[in-house]
């Protein structure tokens, strides 16, 4: 299954949005941690993709 560029922009940004929100919120270090993984594991995904 292949992800359209424009889902997977919408993704990262949702992503970028609940790391800030994360971050801002002073959550514990383990869920920034995990927020940002998502959000590595999506750009990874988008640069792999050649877009």
């Amino acid at each position: 299954m292949e992800i359209s560029k424009e889902e997977l922009v919408a993704c990262i940004e949702k992503a970028r949005r609940k790391l800030e929100g994360s971050i801002e919120d002073g959550e514990e270090y383990c869920y920034v941690y995990e927020n940002s993984v998502e959000l590595d594991r999506l750009i990874e995904i988008y640069i792999a993709m050649g877009y």
